[in-house]
């Protein structure tokens, strides 16, 4: 029986790890960036057969997203 919801908690888990290494650096895009990697990284352990759409629009300029 699969979790596919803690697999999913593992992915943002691994995001803002990430991202809070940024924390009080003052570059957002690195962060950003940092975060949008793990996340493509976990992602791809989790054995689903779909797309995902994630991102932030452009409200916060965040092109990696």
């Amino acid at each position: 029986e699969r979790e596919l919801a803690l697999e999913f908690v593992r992915v943002t888990e691994a995001a803002a790890i990430q991202a809070a290494r940024w924390m009080g650096k003052g570059d957002k895009n690195a962060a950003d960036g940092a975060a949008v990697e793990a996340m493509r990284a976990a992602f791809n352990t989790v054995n689903i057969d779909g797309i995902v759409v994630i991102g932030e629009g452009e409200m916060d300029e965040a092109p990696m997203l």
